[in-house]
């Protein structure tokens, strides 16, 4: 059972210290330092910490801020910490998931997550449904590959190339660019054929 810390800065400019001061003030057996943005989510220390944990142990942080980089964010760290049976403290809330007012505090957190994403939500299909109505809602923009299927599907019925690229919304150029990788990917298919009926 140990107190595992961890302290992020965003920058390589700022400075750990005053977390780290916190920290050890709190006890900790370990600290994981890392120097990365928030919204970055390849945090390597972040990762090598949570994978350093065992069961009865404790990771603290000064604020939540420090760890994740959005409620749903720390919620999912959260989860991975009570499936490893490991507490979770932080220090300028007073925040300890041992406790049951910790927990109280969790499932807030839990519920406001939950609210802010059906906000989102219901915001997106509002936009959605004013874009339609105003004859701007386009779709989804469709993939490169879906592009490419169509693109080829539209040269069968023989439409000109013009016509394809103004269908797609791609320049001409593009259309050409597509016809030379899926005659190309074509001819390799029918070089592997022969080949394999040659040495059956």
């Amino acid at each position: 059972m140990a107190k595992i810390g961890y302290a992020r800065v965003s920058t390589i400019d700022q400075e750990l210290t005053a977390q780290l001061e916190q920290l050890q003030g709190a006890g900790v057996d370990k600290v994981f330092k890392e120097k990365a943005s928030g919204v970055k989510q390849d945090r390597p220390q972040l990762a090598a910490m949570l994978d350093h944990l065992r069961e009865g142990d404790t990771v603290v942080v000064t604020k939540l801020d420090r760890v994740a980089r959005s409620t749903r964010h720390l919620l999912q760290i959260v989860d991975t910490l009570e499936a490893k049976k490991v507490s979770f403290k932080v220090l300028n809330i007073n925040l300890d998931t041992s406790t049951p007012t910790g927990k109280l505090m969790l499932s807030m957190l839990a519920a406001i997550a939950e609210f802010e994403r059906s906000m989102m939500l219901e915001r997106q299909k509002e936009g959605i449904r004013l874009a339609k109505e105003a004859g701007r809602y386009q779709g989804r923009k469709p993939t490169a590959k879906a592009q490419a299927v169509r693109v080829m599907e539209l040269i069968a019925q023989g439409k000109t190339k013009q016509a394809i690229a103004d269908e797609v919304g791609i320049g001409v150029a593009s259309v050409y660019r597509i016809m030379k990788v899926q005659n190309a990917k074509s001819k390799k298919t029918i070089d592997l054929n022969l080949f394999i009926r040659g040495t059956a």
